[in-house]
């Protein structure tokens, strides 16, 4: 390019795209480059001056040969470029921030971001809300599309909990160093488990094992996944979890096989099930003595049958199961993070875990609170199915809910979010099964929060559908999307709550919400209240229930992978060796 005899005079460019530009050989591209070194006010035959339409700056060349090869040069970048456009995978919706691309293409990095996605983001940014708002349920239900469609305004609902300095601190005792290499050599013992019930129910019993390996000495075999009765799922470890990456990150606490090997194919196991609550103690006592000597110990119903008091480097271990070895399987991964990039495409978000469905009201001895119709369906279940109530039988349904057993319904949680300060045009996406009611259930919060997305409504057509009957993969897409949120509120407890808790606590305290539900619900029963005053008592109940640490030790029986401070984190004033 030549530079003009005037130095304050600007250069001009031309914009060639970079798949263009890596094509050309660096020979091709100096002589695109390169200036004359004089420039000559004598005008020859053989000399071709082609002036762009920048009147400061010139392209000079002066061979005839050089002036056709470039005239061809710049026909098939052209023709190039032309085709590759045809070819771009852009997504059919503007919303996408990741592109479904041949397998090939696709890199082994589960976080990775390719520079065409990067692209396609940046050019599809201002559209993807308008998309977002455009779901079938909204419109179904009549609801307008919002106005003034900017990023989420600033607020102090978004800001996170102070972390008091805790860091994840998992290192291990000098005995338990030792002990290590003991366990890893044992070719005897083989422990096999069963594990059932809902994916976080599984994680649950698949931490227990690894802790009940460890306390045995033994080899544990990938835990078997039952398949679940009510939804049917009969997904294996390796499709919901990366097997590589849960042996790799345990290699130096118990040993993972695939399989038994086939010295051990014949041996009639030992069969178990625990107690509730047992301790190390109990294990050796109760199974090493024969498991020695079988050398194969299947156990079942694990969930909850490991005492929560265990000894530090087992609480530690505890927690490097739950927070690092179970990784999700890199296509459910690379889904879930695809979908929360999605929410955090115009700023922070909020995920309700929302336990509305009929199983849950009819175990909690609750009403959903919809309609006479709604609470007749329920009331029914219940009577057919008496052993399905899990509270305390002997409460009316009143008294459950003043006593904070029920879940929140929706204009429940409504009530409480603009109480909490969340501004109206804050993104929400909602994480659980379908509620009972439907759409129906859930207007009171769509008609207050217009931003309200599922992950049905956030995927491309077609990204859900290899999952379609898979209740534990699409329970781990709501996973990923709650962890990785800017603020976390579920409606009632449970397991994937607890998980959720423990989990952000482990990144450094991101905000969790609690609902104090025991105090708050006598408040939404005064109609008489203003609803400045309400505001300033549901902030007030709720200061020190927003994710900051707390001890597991205060309270006896606590998970240490929901509370995991002190054991699996420390700060400088408890820093651990």
């Amino acid at each position: 390019m030549a530079k003009s005899k005037n130095n304050a005079k600007k250069l001009s460019y031309i914009s060639v795209p970079s798949q263009i530009i890596n094509s050309i050989s660096s020979s091709s591209l100096q002589s695109l480059l390169d200036s004359p070194k004089k420039s000559s006010r004598n005008t020859n035959n053989n000399r071709f001056f082609i002036f762009f339409t920048n009147s400061t700056s010139t392209i000079i060349f002066r061979k005839q040969r050089l002036w056709f090869f470039t005239l061809f040069l710049f026909g098939f970048l052209g023709m190039l470029k032309f085709g590759l456009t045809l070819h771009t995978p852009f997504p059919p919706y503007p919303c996408a921030t990741t592109t479904l691309l041949p397998q090939n293409m696709i890199s082994t990095t589960p976080h990775s971001k390719s520079n065409l996605g990067a692209v396609l983001r940046e050019n599809n940014d201002q559209k993807k809300d308008e998309v977002l708002l455009s779901h079938v349920e909204l419109r179904a239900q009549g609801l307008e599309k919002v106005e003034g469609d900017e990023g989420v305004e600033k607020s102090e609902f978004w800001e996170k909990p102070d972390g008091l300095g805790y860091k994840p601190c998992l290192s291990f005792s000098r005995d338990y160093r030792r002990a290590s290499e003991g366990v890893l050599k044992d070719r005897r013992k083989y422990l096999m488990v069963v594990v059932s019930g809902g994916l976080n129910q599984q994680r649950n019993q698949i931490v227990d094992a690894v802790v009940i390996a460890r306390i045995l000495g033994a080899a544990l075999v990938v835990p078997i996944l039952q398949v679940n009765v009510i939804w049917g799922d009969e997904s294996e470890f390796g499709d919901i979890f990366d097997l590589e990456h849960f042996k790799r990150v345990l290699a130096n606490d118990v040993r993972v096989v695939s399989a038994l090997p086939s010295t051990h194919l014949m041996t009639k196991p030992v069969e178990g099930s625990p107690p509730l609550h047992v301790t190390p103690s109990w294990i050796r006592s109760r199974y090493l003595r024969r498991f020695n000597r079988e050398g194969v110990l299947l156990l079942r119903s694990l969930d909850s049958r490991l005492s929560k008091d265990l000894p530090s480097d087992l609480q530690k271990l505890r927690c490097k199961v739950a927070f690092n070895a179970l990784r999700f399987a890199q296509p459910i991964q690379e889904l879930g993070d695809g979908i929360a990039e999605r929410m955090q495409s115009k700023g922070p978000y909020l995920v309700l875990h929302l336990r509305m469905e009929k199983d849950v009201w009819v175990r909690t001895g609750c009403l959903p609170g919809l309609s006479p119709e709604f609470d007749e369906i329920v009331n029914n279940e219940r009577i057919q199915r008496p052993e399905l109530l899990t509270a305390r039988s002997s409460m009316t349904y009143h008294e459950r809910k003043m006593a904070g057993l029920c879940p929140l319904n929706a204009v429940e949680v409504t009530r409480l979010l603009k109480g909490l300060g969340a501004p109206k045009n804050a993104r929400i996406y909602w994480a659980g099964g379908q509620p009972l009611g439907g759409k129906k259930a859930l207007l009171p919060l769509i008609q207050e929060f217009p931003h309200f997305y599922s992950k049905e409504d956030l995927a491309l057509p077609g990204e859900l559908q290899p999952f379609a009957n898979k209740a534990s993969i699409m329970a781990a897409i709501d996973y990923i999307v709650s962890e990785k949120s800017d603020v976390f509120m579920p409606s009632h407890g449970g397991n994937m709550g607890h998980a959720i808790q423990g989990h952000r606590a482990f990144a450094g305290h991101k905000k969790y919400i609690t609902p104090n539900k025991r105090h708050m619900l006598p408040y939404f029963h005064n109609s008489s209240l203003p609803e400045e005053e309400f505001n300033r008592i549901m902030k007030e109940l709720h200061q020190d229930s927003l994710g900051q640490p707390e001890l597991r030790t205060i309270k006896a029986g606590r998970d240490v992978t929901k509370f995991p401070i002190p054991e699996c984190m420390c700060n400088d004033s408890n820093a651990q060796s």
